[in-house]
């Protein structure tokens, strides 16, 4: 711009020049306002007011960055230059980065402050000009009116466009250093365990938090941490003041945030059994919060909620209650406390389910926690994470050829059973359940866990908590009870207005229901059900039930039957009268047998005691308790030709003899090989006491006659084969009751009686190991047939169908086999199911009669 030096415009512009170099400049003398005025009215005269504030604005910059801004970051240049590990050791000393940061604050702003009087001294120019100039008051007002604002915006550019990339870093650790601090003066002691067990009262407590963080009351006593806040507040206000707001309120925001991260894992940890989410809220309360309310009110941004110039107020919060110490919260500090809280329930809800696996297999002593997370996700609503994380820990730690059918079916309870109490809907248990399912339908044995986890007295606990005696279908009834009963009283004690209520909060399915069940109001949790729906049909439950209670009553060498006849009523609710009928005639059959063996005790007895002298010569009737059954109701039962010593076969037979003249026309065909036998046997030095199978006791009788017998000879005169003589006698020779060796003939072993205690030390290592033997070999031999045994002897029937359907058709899927069988057989009729046809197939797979290629099945070339 060119000046007409006529008129003075040129030395008024020169002296201006030279008035703000000295106001502005290293000399720093304010006392040249009065002569700027004249100067900066003469300029504003002749219409250069903008070059004016421009040229002034430019001085300032210049100086301010020159001087102020580059002795400010060369302050934190060692921090900056250093490596990684050397800033985790600048972070471990105990005054940095505080003393760093508040000597640069303090000096930058003292120059600020500096540089905006020097503003207000051209400000108050201008402003004097306006006053003398009334007609050009509107133009000169602006000016004046900007160059402050303008002069701030200046500020936060030169420290923005220098800023270190480290510097966000250095304030982190800053509000995380005083924080921790903070938070460790207000626990009392150090010691953030005592919080979890602290009493939170309105009390002298809560007044003494008032009176330490009430920073701006002169007659308050300056307590530790209320000095500490008020450092803190007046680094923000500094570097609010230098234009790094959202900066520092996104360090200190981050910092208090990863001190409400620590508290929560530190209360959490590995123990479930105690809640923690309320803990933590009272926490909150008790650190952030206050120090927000002191922070919010040592800046002056605390406004009271009542306040007309509160400014729009959050939707979610319409009268917010009191919190202690604080009185009626700002509407700052009362979506700080929203924030807090949601991450609060956000942090815990992501340690709970990360463990939730650990935490189910404690169920039902981790129900705290269970609660915990019921909270937290219904104030997150982060239900998927919930199911993503479940099933994958599922299939990863559960789900796997190293865990036993057992502990899967307990664990899939206990799922059912914890989940239930966070969405007892049941929409979230499908998406969890169904992996469980799919992959023990795969087991063999899953159905014979099943039914005995029902039925075994553990209540589906593997700690064998809960009622002693209770097995889990009494503990399913009671749930079933239970849940009928609050149904039934919801019904009752409903009006109209609260059904009209509860229609208005009416709420989809979330997105992870299934769409083809009920409405989640409707779904009700039957654990029974979702235990049959692995099998596939209640039938298949019930049959495997019916082996089981055989076995279980033909090894009992008494008559009480009171618990199995508790566990039928008790499935009969569940599965019906008519799919029990067959167990029920078993139980009845024990109870006949029970009266019968009484009434023919009784009349034996009578029959004796009129021969003189038949008590010595024969054996006691007393001593034989017979378990009369009904051979169509129970199921197949394995037989075993068996020769048993004469005394006993005549006592069977007189037994048998009147079992027919009380019981006329029915008879009684004895299996030998079933049953229990007491046993005491004498020695020279000794006696013993065993409760052995009829076999063990058949064969040890022999040598009474003979104390040393031959296997091929003993063989014959048992009326077994050799090789299973030899297994069954290595259970008296594990006992050394019998010693073996080797005869003439290799494969014949001699086996005689052992009298004295020094040959039964000799041979105990052998014994010992033998005993193992005949143990595990005893677990594998049962008097029932298994199911999968009876049903592949009853698909052997329809076996020649399936061949000669596949001749004439060449190939055939599973599918098609299956309703062919149900068209074209009638006799016997087919009622299989379709997994039970696949069993089948695979097994003539695997006998080599038939292969599959590609879903079809097709005879073996």
């Amino acid at each position: 711009m060119q000046l007409d030096d006529s008129d003075g415009a040129l030395d008024s512009w020169a002296g201006f020049c030279a008035l703000t170099g000295d106001l502005v400049g290293g000399a720093g003398d304010l006392s040249v306002g009065p002569r700027l005025a004249p100067v900066v009215a003469d300029l504003c005269a002749r219409g250069l007011a903008t070059l004016v504030r421009d040229y002034f604005l430019h001085n300032l910059e210049e100086t301010f960055k020159n001087n102020a801004v580059k002795k400010f970051w060369q302050k934190f240049h060692p921090y900056n230059n250093s490596s990684a590990v050397e800033r985790i050791k600048f972070c471990v000393h105990e005054s940095w980065p505080e003393d760093v940061l508040s000597t640069a604050l303090e000096d930058i702003c003292l120059e600020k402050t500096y540089q905006e009087k020097c503003v207000l001294v051209l400000v108050h120019a201008l402003q004097s000009y306006e006053e003398k100039a009334r007609n050009r008051k509107l133009q000169a007002a602006e000016c004046s009116s900007t160059l402050m604002p303008r002069y701030q915006l200046m500020v936060s550019s030169v420290l923005l466009t220098t800023l270190p990339l480290s510097f966000p870093e250095i304030l982190n650790v800053y509000f995380k250093k005083k924080l921790e601090e903070l938070n460790t003066l207000m626990d009392g002691s150090g010691d953030n365990d005592q919080l979890a067990s602290h009493e939170f009262s309105g009390g002298s407590n809560v007044s003494a938090w008032d009176s330490k963080m009430d920073i701006d009351s002169q007659e308050t006593i300056i307590s530790e941490s209320g000095n500490l806040v008020k450092s803190i507040g007046k680094v923000v206000r500094d570097l609010r003041c230098l234009g790094f707001t959202s900066m520092t309120e996104d360090s200190y925001s981050s910092a208090i945030i990863w001190l409400l991260k620590s508290k929560v894992h530190e209360l959490a940890g590995d123990d479930y059994r105690i809640p923690v989410l309320g803990c933590v809220k009272k926490w909150i309360q008790a650190v952030p919060l206050q120090f927000l309310h002191a922070l919010l009110t040592y800046l002056g941004d605390s406004v009271d909620y009542e306040s007309e110039s509160s400014g729009l107020k959050s939707p979610l919060a319409s009268r917010p209650s009191s919190f202690p110490g604080i009185g009626v919260p700002s509407e700052a500090l009362l979506r700080w406390h929203m924030r807090l809280e949601y991450f609060a329930y956000e942090t815990l809800q992501d340690l709970r389910i990360g463990k939730l696996f650990e935490i189910i297999v404690d169920y039902p002593e981790s129900s705290p926690a269970i609660e915990d997370l019921k909270q937290c996700l219904e104030y997150t609503g982060q239900h998927s994470k919930l199911v993503d994380s479940f099933i994958s820990s599922l299939r990863y730690r559960l789900l796997t050829a190293g865990a036993s059918t057992n502990d899967i079916l307990h664990q899939y309870v206990s799922t059912i059973k914890a989940l239930r109490s966070i969405d007892p809907t049941g929409v979230f248990l499908e998406a969890v359940g169904e992996p469980i399912r799919d992959y023990l339908r795969g087991r063999k044995d899953t159905i014979k866990c099943i039914v005995t986890m029902l039925t075994d007295g553990s209540g589906g606990n593997t700690s064998g908590a809960g009622n002693a005696g209770d097995n889990l279908l009494e503990e399913l009834n009671r749930d079933a009870e239970n849940q009928e009963n609050a149904d039934y009283d919801d019904h009752t004690n409903m009006d109209e207005k609260q059904a009209w209520l509860n229609s208005e909060s009416w709420e989809p399915d979330p997105v992870e229901a299934d769409p083809l069940k009920g409405s989640r109001n409707r779904r009700k949790i039957d654990i029974l059900g979702l235990m049959v729906s692995i099998i596939g049909s209640k039938d298949q439950l019930v049959n495997e039930y019916r082996v089981m209670l055989a076995e279980k009553l033909l090894s009992k060498s008494d008559f009480d039957i009171d618990s199995d006849i508790r566990t039928l009523e008790l499935l009969k609710i569940h599965f019906g009268e008519s799919s029990m009928q067959k167990c029920e005639i078993m139980l009845n059959d024990l109870i006949d047998s029970k009266r019968t063996n009484s009434n023919i005790k009784t009349s034996l007895l009578r029959t004796v005691e009129t021969v003189a002298g038949q008590e010595e010569a024969e054996m006691s009737h007393d001593v034989l308790d017979a378990t009369i059954i009904s051979s169509n109701f129970w199921p197949p039962i394995q037989t075993e030709d068996l020769m048993v010593p004469a005394s006993v076969d005549q006592m069977l037979s007189d037994f048998a003899k009147r079992f027919h003249q009380i019981k006329t026309p029915r008879k009684l065909l004895w299996k030998k090989n079933l049953g229990t036998v007491k046993l005491e046997l004498q020695f020279e030095d000794r006696s013993m006491q065993f409760t052995v199978v009829p076999v063990h006791a058949a064969i040890i009788m022999r040598f009474q006659e003979n104390p040393s017998w031959t296997s091929k000879t003993l063989a014959t005169e048992i009326g077994i084969p050799v090789d299973s003589l030899n297994r069954r006698i290595g259970f008296w020779t594990s006992k050394g009751v019998l010693t073996e060796s080797v005869g003439a003939d290799v494969d014949d072993h001699i086996f005689t009686v052992v009298d004295s205690m020094s040959d039964v030390n000799k041979n105990s290592i052998v014994n010992e190991s033998s005993e193992a033997f005949q143990m595990n070999e005893d677990e594998d031999e049962s008097s029932i047939a298994s199911v999968e045994e009876q049903l592949k002897k009853e698909m052997t029937v329809y076996e020649k169908f399936i061949i000669g359907m596949l001749t004439n058709f060449g190939n055939m899927t599973l599918d098609k086999i299956h309703n062919t069988l149900k068209m074209f057989c009638a006799e016997p009729s087919y009622d299989k199911s379709l997994q039970q046809l696949q069993g089948f197939l695979s097994g003539l797979v695997s006998d080599e009669k038939l292969e599959m290629r590609d879903g079809l099945y097709l005879l073996k070339k």
